[in-house]
């Protein structure tokens, strides 16, 4: 089976999405990159997750054709494929509609960082992007998200700040690979649940001070982190 390994951890980011109560129903995705062959392996469209198995998983190259698999890819590969060709060091891309970080992205609000936990995964707030327009919607919009993403990301380290809310749809997040990826897309849903609540305490709540981010990405993140064993 052609990359029977990254079928697998593609297959358990997934299903980590669905235990985790990210996804309903078929929604959402998840997809990992092989970068030394240029290939991208991605759940197959509408599949019930109960039936899914690592054979179902679909392999493109990095402009969406496929190469393996006798499914159709996700609706949402030519958002995945762009973000691969636009983010070099990502490894893999997960895509949910989980309830409280869409609804910051349906608001076209980004998660500001308003404590401790949202700092020790997202430098800074996590970004929303532009509205689409007509003719982006109408045209190739599922490349049209991506070009979005890409262009709200522009003096903004992907790796640093590791989701994106696209306006009006839902959450997009990445890592260095499947499982990272799926990681994030948790702690994204969790930390925008923290930050509905705290808004709705206090609305005019002012967030972590730079010296407390920097304390607390910094001490799990870079070569100076001390967090772990």
């Amino acid at each position: 089976m052609l990359l029977k390994d990254l079928r697998t951890e593609v297959l358990e980011a997934n299903l980590e999405l669905v235990k985790r109560g990210l996804v309903l129903y078929t929604f959402g995705n998840a997809s990992g990159v092989d970068r030394e062959q240029g290939l991208v392996v991605i759940k197959p469209s509408g599949v019930d997750y109960d039936d899914l198995r690592p054979e179902h998983m679909v392999v493109t190259d990095l402009n969406g054709k496929i190469v393996d698999g006798d499914l159709k890819p996700s609706s949402d590969l030519d958002t995945h494929t762009l973000l691969y060709r636009e983010f070099a060091e990502i490894g893999a891309v997960v895509h949910t509609h989980s309830e409280f970080a869409t609804s910051f992205a349906q608001a076209g609000m980004e998660i500001p960082a308003l404590g401790t936990t949202h700092a020790d995964y997202f430098y800074g707030p996590v970004p929303v992007t532009a509205v689409l327009s007509d003719q982006a919607i109408g045209g190739a919009y599922v490349h049209e998200t991506g070009v979005a993403i890409v262009k709200r990301f522009e003096g903004i380290d992907p790796m640093a700040i590791p989701a994106v809310l696209v306006a009006g749809h839902a959450p997009f997040a990445w890592g260095k690979d499947a499982h990272d990826a799926a990681h994030n897309a948790v702690v994204l849903e969790a930390v925008a649940k923290m930050a509905y609540k705290t808004l709705l305490l206090n609305p005019e709540a002012d967030g972590v001070s730079q010296a407390l981010l920097d304390r607390h990405y910094f001490r799990k993140h870079g070569a100076k982190a001390t967090y772990g064993q």
